[in-house]
């Protein structure tokens, strides 16, 4: 996720302050090529970084047009706000209740607003300048908005067998679990999340520079342990989704929960584990499927 408010900034990348003159961002730039560069020993994915850190500020215009917070969109709009209402091009087939990345936009709002000072006004709450100027705990709000927002999009292409319900609450009024899928290969909590960073699984939870102290794997447990509570229900699997290049393995096995399997895995495997279930998992069906997702209808409450 080049664009994620949790990257790193290209001038942090290549490790230059963003006044830096040109000259010195191209030193910098061919002494990391050498350092990172697969051939010489490098790290493979710090030579990628840094290669496109330099695409977007190596050249006079790239850096300018970076500078003045010029990011690139695609065809649904600014790569930061939030989806536009004909974004979806067609109707979701998986029957899906709830607004994904609501709450932590909203949240994001709140604390962008407090952080800028009261009464200032702010034409652009997505500005990718004012956003990469903010906190750490207000950009991750943006990232994981993003994170869910695009889970939910591969969620709606499951088939009408599924049924999806985004921004769950779970106990506390700041706790939730970011999606719950129900269908024929079983009933997942799943989170979205982007640190902005590689992380690796340790001792049955993840580690890695760009964490700052979070414990995601317990965090899911735990929220998917009050919804199953209210519910009277039992997860197959609790999933945690990361982009892609967060994760070195397609997939991987944290531990378990309460019978449930805790597994962390890329954003691009998702659709394959919810359709093809856990090895090992319990299938739903008939009769099954109908009660679980009545007792959940009947409990679940929105963040």
């Amino acid at each position: 996720m080049p664009d994620s408010p949790m990257s790193a900034s290209p001038y942090e990348v290549l490790g230059v302050p963003a006044s830096a003159s040109d000259e010195d961002l191209r030193r910098a730039y061919r002494r990391l090529l050498r350092e990172t560069h697969p051939d010489t020993g490098g790290d493979p994915l710090r030579f990628i970084a840094v290669q496109s850190a330099w695409e977007r500020i190596g050249s006079p215009d790239a850096r300018r047009r970076y500078d003045a917070g010029h990011i690139v969109a695609d065809a649904e709009g600014p790569a930061w706000a939030p989806p536009h209402a004909d974004a979806q091009h067609h109707r979701p087939t998986a029957r899906s209740y709830g607004h994904p990345g609501g709450w932590r936009r909203e949240r994001y709002l709140q604390l962008l607003g407090e952080w800028v000072g009261r009464g200032v006004d702010v034409p652009d709450p997505y500005d990718p300048v004012l956003v990469r100027r903010a906190p750490r705990e207000i950009r991750h709000l943006l990232a994981d908005a993003l994170a869910e927002e695009a889970t939910a999009r591969w969620l709606a292409t499951l088939g009408i067998g599924y049924t999806v319900w985004h921004d769950v609450a779970a106990g506390s009024s700041d706790e939730k679990v970011d999606h719950l899928v129900l269908g024929p290969t079983g009933l997942f909590a799943i989170q979205s999340e982007d640190f902005g960073g590689p992380v690796r699984v340790r001792r049955g939870e993840l580690t890695g520079d760009a964490l700052a102290g979070e414990r995601p794997m317990h965090e899911l447990a735990q929220r998917a342990k009050a919804v199953a509570r209210a519910a009277r229900v039992r997860f197959t699997a609790l999933l945690l989704v990361l982009p892609d290049d967060a994760l070195v393995t397609p997939a991987e096995s944290v531990g378990t929960s309460r019978g449930a399997e805790l597994v962390v895995l890329q954003a691009s495997t998702l659709l394959t584990a919810l359709r093809d279930g856990m090895p090992g998992g319990r299938a739903v069906g008939g009769t099954e499927i109908f009660e679980v997702r009545t007792r959940l209808q009947a409990a679940v409450r929105f963040a």
